[in-house]
């Protein structure tokens, strides 16, 4: 019987935080990278640069089809996945009325139920000492006006890596939630501005940059950490969110 090859499965591979988490597992000895996002050219350009045989599956996770696909190639594949890193996701700047209802929508299938089904899917194929990577955000710890929908999505996903943490310690596999605050040298800022009618979010002092925030959270994985906010702005938002009552920090940042 052919043995179990070792995998790491990345979503929101093409580009930003998730390439700079490809580049660190890449590191990692595994037998192959799944490298899952919807532009095929740019997953193509990033396994080149790549030591690992990498696996490319452009796929659009907000389709449910698409979850199906996943798994049906995972139960293929004799795979043991040491680790899931779930970092796709996008969010929409300014009021939640004056955003497509649909595009709404899309953003609550990618960031939470996707990433939700996604982590469902690969339980399964996990054994001790996986390490689950589920890419939140510091907008997670409190409701955000012009940030409304997004910053819900990160507040499930934070609610559902901690009590996972917990579920998941007699397996022995470890659930991180990573919650930095906003993040340069990726997509995620210029697309969220395209709705900014206000320019409410222009200036971002305190930013901080994918390969840190990789490096940081994949040690605090490995280490036990149940929440890594990985920058000075995201550790610092979780103690005053954890100390103001809400409903004032939120008109604080109405704008």
């Amino acid at each position: 019987m052919n043995p179990k090859k070792k995998i790491a499965l990345i979503t929101g591979a093409s580009s930003g935080l998730g390439a700079a988490y490809a580049r660190l597992l890449d590191r990692e000895g595994l037998d192959e990278l799944w490298l899952v996002a919807r532009r095929a050219d740019r997953l193509t350009k990033l396994a080149e640069t790549l030591t690992t045989t990498c696996r490319c599956l452009p796929l659009d996770l907000a389709q449910e089809t698409n979850l199906d696909v996943l798994e049906q190639a995972l139960a293929a594949a004799n795979c043991q996945i040491a680790y899931l890193v779930n970092a796709a996701g996008f969010g929409c700047i300014g009021l939640s009325r004056e955003c497509s209802r649909k595009k709404l929508q899309e953003m609550v299938k990618l960031n939470a139920l996707a990433a939700m089904g996604i982590t469902e899917i690969c339980i399964p194929l996990m054994t001790k000492g996986s390490i689950i990577l589920e890419v939140a955000s510091c907008a997670a710890f409190q409701p955000i006006p012009n940030l409304t929908v997004y910053a819900a999505t990160k507040a499930f996903l934070l609610s559902y890596s901690r009590a996972l943490h917990v579920e998941l310690q007699d397996l022995g596999i470890n659930v991180t939630a990573v919650c930095p605050f906003w993040i340069k040298d990726t997509e995620f800022v210029a697309k969220a501005r395209e709705t900014d009618k206000r320019q409410i979010y222009q200036d971002m002092p305190g930013a901080t940059n994918a390969k840190h925030v990789a490096e940081k959270s994949l040690k605090a994985a490995k280490s036990g950490t149940a929440v890594c906010t990985p920058d000075t702005v995201s550790f610092l938002h979780r103690i005053i969110t954890a100390i103001i009552p809400h409903r004032l920090l939120a008109q604080a940042c109405k704008g």
